[in-house]
């Protein structure tokens, strides 16, 4: 399937797919109101509004969520003792910061009390570093391992079709690469939720806080953008 348009379709029809859409309009309108807040208010205002709806629409977009990390424990808790535990770990967390933003959801369309909209924010965020910090540590662990077996299947390449040892290496290369991007974005996303848990000027920062979150958005398409 090599047609643009065809995998584009694939692409937005997934929820995945859709969230990484709305979260680089959410990032860029960010990056947006604070390059014109100064010297244009009515199109920063303009921006934000654009921001909080982006925003709001990808809370939206994943109710029962959670669920995602339960059914993960539940059909591939992982192969060895340390994957399981670190499954556990991963998924505990993600789960508690997309059922709690459910009720951040609720708190900032009004249907809940807004002061609890604080609360809801940091018992999400703290979920969420959580989890990204031991799905961090599992795709290390990955690629080391691929590194490994690379090194092997070159090692032993005398002994097999040169065919399957390029397919083989082909392989392990592209999960590397798919990794490698979750780790950009798991560790974009943690810079985002440091700023809900801990806010700081760093990682508050207009700036920080936008390009943080394009790089998530901009890896997520990558990994999700059909082959």
């Amino acid at each position: 399937m090599n047609d643009t348009v065809d995998k584009l379709v694939i692409f937005l029809a997934k929820r995945d797919g859709i969230d990484k859409l709305v979260k680089t309009f959410q990032y860029v309108s960010k990056l947006v109101h604070w390059h014109a807040e100064a010297a244009h208010p009515d199109a920063a205002h303009q921006a934000k509004q654009w921001e909080v709806a982006s925003g709001l629409s990808r809370k939206a977009f994943r109710s029962g969520r959670f669920l995602t990390g339960f059914n993960a424990l539940r059909r591939n808790p992982g192969s060895t003792p340390t994957f399981r535990l670190l499954g556990v770990l991963a998924n505990a967390g993600e789960m508690v910061y997309f059922f709690f933003d459910h009720f951040l959801w609720l708190a900032r369309i009004g249907v809940l009390d807004a002061k609890l909209a604080r609360k809801m924010s940091f018992i999400s965020a703290f979920g969420e570093s959580f989890g990204y910090i031991f799905f961090i540590i599992i795709d290390f662990i990955m690629i080391k391992m691929g590194v490994q077996q690379e090194r092997k299947l070159v090692a032993d390449s005398s002994e097999k079709p040169m065919e399957e040892v390029q397919a083989g290496v082909r392989k392990i290369r592209e999960d590397r690469v798919m990794r490698l991007m979750a780790v950009a974005a798991n560790v974009a996303d943690l810079i985002i939720a440091a700023a809900d848990i801990e806010p700081n000027p760093f990682c508050n920062h207009a700036v920080t806080l936008g390009i943080s979150g394009l790089v998530s958005a901009w890896a997520g398409w990558y990994r999700n953008w059909p082959s």
